[in-house]
């Protein structure tokens, strides 16, 4: 096996044969410095002074990632010795790949400081863009990464205070596998809470076959024009929130594709690419291109509905400030359509809006006739013969209809490009019907003419860009005759399945849920269903039992409403139902809404129903904070739809999908693929509840929308396997568990784990113990397990049994977690190879507040009459047992020691005394920092009071607060930096106590 050494002296040979120029005298900072003083000078004609070069340096080295990078790819100013002023650039932003481009190797920016030395870094004209880390086969890419990460956020690394803040581009190798992300600040660069990690991918080429090994990636991404165009072309500054994203293959093939499209002018053509596959950011991207393209008059972006033309606005602005402005009515729309103005290039629109623009025969064209006016028509005639691009969102959807075809013979010399994630092919195609008779089906590729890329939902899955399917099928009552049941009877035995399965499939309510109904009467009965069923389950368990927080929404009746039209067109059924009793679909809904505001505090109407849907598409989104910082109240379990919600929504905090209405193809996928974006291990797949039996018509969309040929393999990868092959997988992983403790001459039990002799067997603990934990994870978000699965899982891991391993577990981490932080050189050890996945042993309900009432419960419980008892040892055995208060376990622990014992206290006592009893650990704690260091006790509080009341008052991040003291590192003597070696973990600990106790929001 090659050792990093090896692996890095072969690269570098590769990138000599792609034409790079090895620098091997450039291995610290003044070297790195003196070779882009060169380039600079040579790319500027200018001779600089060192007072000049100096100021530059200071001018142009910066913390701030996404400023630098900005630096990097704009025309610069600063001001001459002679007080003039000096426009420049760091590369040739015209022609990249005239660029210089040269490789390093073994860099080391601050001897006197950091341990750390970089593999391999690629200069663009002296400026590192590129950092490659090299590492043995067996290390894991995502223990690669985070490495990576942590190695950048160390004070004194070079990042912040070298030209490596220019660092555009990561990439982790092991020669046999390779993935690259983007660089970012500290909010954006970093394992959270729930371990959501920054975007990181594999190329692949434009068949969306992997192209992993270093070599071959090296071929396709580094050759030196490939990757000038990569980070100059495909990489995104996001203005409002100041990062860097990197496009994924298939979202630059299909870019390129739309451009090669228009520079030949061939055409139209449409992109398939699924759903959940970032098609807002490559639909963008390709505008963007168009807007600097001058063979184009105008870009327009089309989508279908009027909160989607809202959603895709804020996205773009999102990626480039103001670079869409809102077209608030048709006539502002004209105006920017006819408009000279580059900022009025890129369009967005609603193909409603559009279709009126053109259409001569409306009340308002007729009125302007009247007037002698132009018609809106008349006045866009000028366009007609230019060239135009336009994009279609979602084209599998109204783009069929009366206003494509007016923008098609309207604009004969535009190009139409359709995005779409379920292409309209002849089996899910439906009849366009002429004067009652059947006409002709109508396809994306009648529509379009060519696909210009394809990435599917099978090779997203495979990516793990999206989730598979877990799919349970249920019957309205077991075994009884369906024929035999009522309707209402059904949705009865619907909403006590719901109701009995919700907390198992949402992950003890970490997610929510949407439940798909066939019409909105059913809608309606549906949600007062839910009602009388809750209001029972509170009559019969009082407190024990928390009432699922019910919405729901459908459109009223449109009744001239503009608005309500425009988001109806692409509702048929909601459209349809509406024209029959209006009357009553209006009361239900003002209902609906009354029980809305009654519960969420708002004040929504049905005259302003899109600020309601608003309402609710955010809580939604909302679930991704925890109940301490937004209370579950203020959360939606379950929204009951009709047709809303089921395509263009997206959240990661969505994860089941009840289902009671017939669904086929295209239709099918939207719905079920609300469900499906990745978050992390907590959330292993979409859940899909179907309550009609639909496995036929699964099976036909899998095998039209997979892109493979064979549909049983297809089947394999969209659907996770049956609950008896996940039990089997358990059984083995628990035999492997038992392996490793046997081979230590240890009996498989939690109380044994303790005994693992060395790091070699603690590491193997810990790898072999998360699988088991990943697929009890699995298996606890199933809804049907047969009893004898039930009973084998069980057998294998007894609940008492599990919950003491996962204490074993998290002792063991936080060890060898701890071991890793200290480690410099040893970077292959099995230590610093281990990924602990801490979210895996997370739990949605044992939070700060349900340890405070439990500890309560445990005071209470002591005395003889109480019926239902706490043990502290039940009570310390679920700390152990769970990552949420990793931090604050020891201090909670003693402070349950330390309670009087018999002395019974409520809620309220007991946080008020455990706050207490924390101050007075932290003030000892600053006693002994203080006399340490020879500070004076008062002053040192003082300082920290600052920094905690900067925190609460002003608003301000402690990462923000702490930045001068990490940086100022150089300015800084021996006795100083000991300080703040012992202060900056307080300063954090402090922080994190406040927000786990809801004392204030810490970033």
């Amino acid at each position: 096996m090659k050792n990093e050494k090896q692996i890095e002296l072969n690269f570098i040979e590769k990138l000599k044969e792609l034409k790079y120029i090895y620098r091997e005298d450039i291995k610290d900072k003044v070297s790195l410095e003196e070779n882009f003083r060169k380039h600079f000078q040579e790319l500027n004609r200018v001779r600089l002074s060192d007072s000049e070069f100096a100021r530059l340096k200071e001018s142009i080295v910066t913390p701030d990632v996404f400023s630098a990078a900005k630096i990097l790819r704009e025309t610069n100013t600063f001001k001459r010795d002679d007080d003039t002023p000096l426009q420049y650039t760091l590369v040739n932003t015209n022609d990249w790949c005239k660029n210089e481009y040269e490789v390093i190797n073994q860099l080391r920016i601050n001897t006197e400081n950091s341990h750390h030395r970089y593999d391999v870094i690629i200069l663009i004209n002296g400026i590192p863009v590129v950092q490659i880390e090299l590492k043995s086969l067996q290390i894991t890419p995502k223990r690669a990464m985070e490495q990576i990460v942590n190695y950048k956020n160390d004070p004194g690394n070079g990042f912040t205070n070298s030209l490596l803040c220019f660092m555009q581009l990561f990439i982790v190798s092991n020669e046999s596998n390779t993935y690259y992300f983007a660089n970012n600040n500290k909010e954006h660069f970093a394992f959270d809470a729930d371990e959501r990690f920054l975007p990181v991918y594999q190329f692949a080429d434009k068949d969306n076959k992997k192209i992993i090994h270093l070599h071959d990636f090296s071929e396709a991404v580094l050759r030196k024009c490939a990757l000038g165009e990569l980070i100059s072309k495909y990489m995104v500054l996001v203005a409002s929130e100041q990062k860097m994203m990197i496009m994924r293959p298939y979202q630059i093939y299909a870019v390129k594709a739309i451009m090669d499209c228009i520079e030949q002018n061939r055409g139209n053509g449409y992109i398939w690419h699924t759903t959940g596959s970032g098609k807002t950011l490559t639909s963008f991207k390709a505008s963007t291109l168009l807007k600097d393209n001058r063979n184009i008059a105008k870009c327009l972006f089309v989508v279908d509905r009027k909160d989607l033309d809202r959603q895709t606005r804020e996205e773009f602005n999102k990626f480039q400030e103001g670079c869409v402005e809102e077209n608030t009515n048709t006539e502002n729309l004209v105006k920017r359509l006819v408009s000279e103005d580059y900022r009025d290039k890129v369009i967005v629109t609603t193909i409603q809006k559009l279709g009126l623009a053109l259409d001569d025969d409306n009340k308002r064209s007729k009125e302007k006739k009247k007037k002698g006016e132009l018609t809106y028509k008349e006045r866009l005639a000028p366009l007609r013969d230019r060239r135009i691009a336009i994009i279609f969102d979602e084209c599998h959807r109204s783009q069929f209809g009366e206003n494509h075809k007016a923008i098609k013979n309207f604009f004969p010399k535009a190009q139409l490009f359709g995005f779409t994630g379920t292409p309209i092919f002849g089996e899910n195609a439906t009849y366009k019907q002429i004067d009652g008779t059947i006409g002709f089906y109508t396809t994306t590729k009648d529509i379009f003419e060519k696909e210009l890329h394809a990435y599917t939902i099978t090779h997203a899955i495979d990516d793990r860009n999206v989730l598979r399917f877990h799919i349970d099928y249920f019957k309205p009552e077991n075994d009884r005759d369906a024929s035999r049941i009522n309707e209402e009877e059904q949705k009865r035995a619907v909403v006590q399945t719901i109701l009995s399965k919700h907390d198992a499939v949402t992950n003890n309510r970490r997610y929510n849920a949407i439940l798909a109904t066939a019409s909105i009467n059913d809608a309606v009965e549906y949600y007062n269903l839910f009602k009388e069923a809750q209001q029972s389950c509170i009559n019969a368990a009082g407190s024990e039992f928390t009432p699922l927080n019910i919405a729901c929404v459908f459109s009223p009746p449109a009744e001239d409403n503009k608005d309500v039209q425009q988001i109806q067109e692409d509702l048929p059924q909601e459209k349809e139902d509406n024209k029959k009793e209006p009357d009553k679909k209006k009361k239900a809904l003002t209902g609906i809404i009354k029980d809305y505001n009654e519960q969420y505090g708002t004040s929504h109407d049905i005259n302003n129903f899109d600020v309601y849907y608003q309402d609710v598409q955010q809580r939604i989104k909302d679930q991704k904070y925890t109940n301490g910082d937004y209370d579950h109240k203020n959360k939606i379990d379950i929204t009951i739809v009709v047709d809303m919600l089921l395509t263009g929504f997206d959240s990661k905090y969505l994860n089941t999908l009840y289902v009671d209405k017939n669904l086929k193809y295209h239709v099918l996928i939207q719905a079920f693929s609300r469900t499906n974006r990745v978050l992390n291990d907590t959330k292993p797949y979409g859940n899909i509840l179907d309550f009609r039996n639909q496995s036929d018509e699964v099976d036909k969309a899998i095998a039209l929308f997979s892109g493979e040929n064979n549909s049983e393999r297809a089947k394999e990868i969209w659907l996770v396997d049956p609950a008896p092959k996940v039990v089997e997988k358990l059984d083995k992983a628990v035999s492997e568990l038992e392996k490793i403790m046997e081979s230590q001459g240890l009996e498989c039990k939690p109380e044994e784990v303790n005994n693992l002799k060395g790091d070699a067997a603690r590491c193997e603990f810990i790898n072999k113990f998360k699988e088991v934990q990943r697929l009890k994870t699995q298996l606890d978000q199933y809804t049907e397990i047969e009893e004898k699965d039930a009973e084998k899982i069980e057998e294998l891991l007894p609940e008492d049994t599990l919950r003491a391993f996962r204490g074993a577990y998290i002792d063991v981490a936080q060890r060898l977690k701890a071991e890793q932080g200290k480690m410099t050189e040893n970077k292959d050890s099995e230590v610093e190879q281990l990924d602990f996945e801490f979210v895996l042993f997370s739990s949605a309900i044992i939070d700060y507040d349900y340890i405070m009432a439990l500890i309560a419960k445990y005071t209470q419980s002591q005395s003889k009459d109480k019926k239902e008892k706490v043990s502290k040892e039940q009570l310390i055995g679920m700390l152990s047992a769970t990552s949420n208060l990793l931090d604050e376990r020891e201090d909670i622990i003693e402070y349950i020691d330390s309670l009087q014992v018999g002395v019974a206290l409520d809620e309220k006592e007991i946080k008020a005394g455990y706050q207490k009893f924390r101050e007075q650990k932290n003030s000892q704690e600053i006693n002994v920092i203080a006399e340490k260091h020879g500070i004076e006790n008062q002053s040192l509080q003082a300082f920290i009071q600052e920094i905690i009341d900067r925190m609460i008052f002003d608003g301000e991040k402690l990462s923000d607060l702490l930045a001068p003291l990490d940086l100022s590192w150089r300015e800084r003597t021996q006795k100083e930096l000991d300080l703040m070696a012992d202060l900056i973990p307080l300063l954090k600990k402090l922080a994190d106590g406040r927000e786990i106790m809801g004392l204030n929001a810490y970033e």
